[in-house]
């Protein structure tokens, strides 16, 4: 430890001052052989001479209190996991600014840094600013809207089960696997959406009467 490359100097130099000390030196010299003041080594041996090897490490700190209790960081985050508009924050996802902003409107932590409220944040991995609001529901009516489509999933429609010579027919365009058709041997690919449905609604014509409506 008293020569090792790979100890910290502060350690390396107190184990230098035992080191000494063991081989009977006086404070004096120790002193100026490791370029210390006099008072620093005299302190480390008496360190030594209490409490041992242990005494070298240096005392546990009680350090700055802390200036947000446990409670305010853990109402900050539970904050950030809600969307603004839920809290009435006319905003479309939360930024550290603007959630440190709205912590100290409300009174919950009083004045706060936005880098304070990062660090909280990251703690949990929590990044409110990469919300997309699209995963989450926002249209009031899709309970309703959702029912009518797992009701047929089910073969049920307004709670009566469709029969054996009803089917249910779903078309829908899918992201980058459009159905193109060519209107014109000169002109590029169009949609074809409402030709799909078309041909959907023509085939299903010549096995049985249909009623073709849209649940949108």
């Amino acid at each position: 430890m008293a020569y090792g490359h790979k100890t910290e100097y502060r350690l390396r130099m107190r184990a230098q001052v035992v080191l000494h000390a063991a081989r009977g030196r006086s404070n004096a010299r120790i002193a100026r052989e490791t370029g210390l003041h006099l008072d620093t080594v005299r302190c480390w041996r008496d360190r030594f001479a209490d409490r041992g090897l242990a005494a070298l490490s240096d005392r546990e700190r009680s350090g700055r209190p802390p200036s947000y209790t446990p409670l305010q960081v853990a109402e900050a985050k539970a904050l950030a996991c809600r969307l603004p508009a839920e809290t009435g924050v006319p905003l479309a996802r939360w930024s550290c600014p603007e959630l440190a902003a709205e912590l100290a409107a409300r009174g919950i932590t009083g004045p706060v840094s936005a880098s304070t409220v990062r660090r909280w944040l990251r703690d949990d991995a929590l990044k409110p600013w990469q919300h997309r609001s699209w995963i989450f529901i926002t249209d009031p009516g899709f309970r309703a809207k959702a029912g009518r489509v797992l009701d047929l999933y089910a073969r049920t429609w307004q709670g009566v089960p469709l029969g054996a010579d009803e089917y249910v027919i779903s078309a829908d365009e899918k992201t980058s696997i459009q159905a193109r058709c060519r209107c014109h041997p000169t002109l590029a690919p169009g949609h074809a959406y409402p030709t799909t449905l078309a041909a959907i609604a023509t085939a299903s014509r010549q096995l049985t009467p249909f009623h073709l409506m849209s649940l949108r």
